[in-house]
């Protein structure tokens, strides 16, 4: 007969390595304390990772840097898939993954009309702000980052080649969405994201 310890540890490596499991996605097997303590049993034995508190996977370990953690993106989206919330990167973070900047922020910063919260991942922080849901009513996954990123960096220090870094990014919106999200931005950021359409039209 399985113990809780192995119907755990089948459910975690029969998916894709890099997997985040929380705690409750094994309450099948028992109650949250059983649970718990099996959880940490695994951990024990080097058998899964602990991503962070309440959260585990099986990561996959490279030879020279060992384990190899999931991102923040990957850590973020799984919180807001279990809390079927919506989450839209902001600041530095919106910068970074447009490649506006070299730089990846240990603080990560979300808008979320989930539950507001901050989660301690090693030495990076997931925070989540409460907004209004208007904020998150934006559709297109670049048109939203691309808001967030020029808000960031503020109508007058935005410099010409940012903003081509940014139109050339808005080329691959759906342009349903871009149009859409458009009226959802600021009018200093509408004008620079109406050039991507503009382009479309001429092309």
């Amino acid at each position: 007969m399985k113990s809780i310890d192995d119907h755990i540890l089948e459910k975690i490596n029969n998916t894709e390595k890099g997997t985040i499991f929380f705690s409750e996605d094994f309450l099948d097997f028992g109650s949250a304390k059983s649970v718990g303590k099996a959880l940490e049993r695994l951990f024990n034995r080097g058998q899964i990772s602990r991503v962070a508190r309440g959260m585990y996977a099986s990561l996959e370990k490279h030879e020279l840097f060992g384990e190899i953690q999931p991102t923040t993106e990957e850590i973020a989206t799984a919180i807001a898939k279990r809390d079927k919330a919506r989450i839209l990167p902001t600041g530095a973070l919106a910068l970074n993954v447009l490649g506006l900047s070299t730089q990846v922020p240990l603080n990560a910063v979300y808008l979320t009309d989930g539950s507001a919260r901050t989660i301690k991942v090693g030495k990076r922080t997931i925070k989540f702000k409460k907004t209004a849901p208007k904020n998150l009513s934006v559709i297109g996954p670049i048109s939203s980052l691309v808001i967030q990123a020029l808000k960031n960096i503020g109508k007058d220090n935005v410099t010409e080649k940012e903003i081509g870094i940014v139109l050339k990014h808005l080329k691959k919106e759906d342009p349903v969405r871009l149009e859409h999200d458009i009226n959802l931005a600021p009018e200093w950021i509408r004008v620079i994201m109406r050039k991507a359409l503009n382009k479309r039209n001429y092309e």
